[in-house]
């Protein structure tokens, strides 16, 4: 099935009213840092700990990070908006003058996120314009449990209360 611009349009706006995380996707090779801004990311299996994301076709960076063979996950804060758009541009140098962390396996973690999640790629699909990329998780971690997660929902940016989540 294919959508007409219109189709397009209506699928955009129902599937707008789906709230989802936001995340950075990020890797490195000899010191140089690269990444995207995704939202199609979840859990995918418990045992063995498995990830899952939507990464478009067309990205510029996406093949960097299938290159090295890892990447890392950080989840973002509700105040990291700025870096989710920064990353979200395609091509030039996301990670100038933006500090990050060395997650065990040496991707970058995103200070201040909600939490991370370092991955070895375990395989790719190509399914209509976007790659299913499933990471097999090899370590994890948050920074502050009490951060709410940036969302993005009717394709804006936000923010969730956290209050009374145990």
């Amino acid at each position: 099935m294919h959508l007409t611009p219109g189709e397009q349009d209506s699928f955009r706006l129902v599937m707008s009213q789906f709230c989802t995380g936001v995340v950075i996707v990020a890797s490195a090779t000899d010191g140089q840092a690269f990444g995207l801004t995704c939202q199609a990311f979840s859990a995918l299996s418990l045992d063995p700990p498995l990830v899952a994301l939507g990464v478009g076709r067309g990205s510029t960076t996406w093949p960097l990070i299938r290159r090295a063979g890892r990447f890392c996950i950080s989840i973002l804060s509700s105040d990291q908006q700025e870096l989710a758009l920064r990353f979200a541009v395609s091509g030039g140098p996301k990670f100038s003058g933006v500090d990050w962390l060395e997650s065990p396996g040496g991707s970058p973690i995103i200070p201040g996120c909600v939490a991370w999640v370092e991955c070895q790629m375990e395989s790719q699909i190509a399914t209509g314009d976007h790659y299913l990329v499933v990471g097999a998780v090899e370590a994890l971690g948050t920074d502050d449990l009490d951060s709410a997660p940036l969302v993005f929902f009717r394709r804006a940016f936000g923010g969730v209360s956290v209050a009374g989540v145990a």
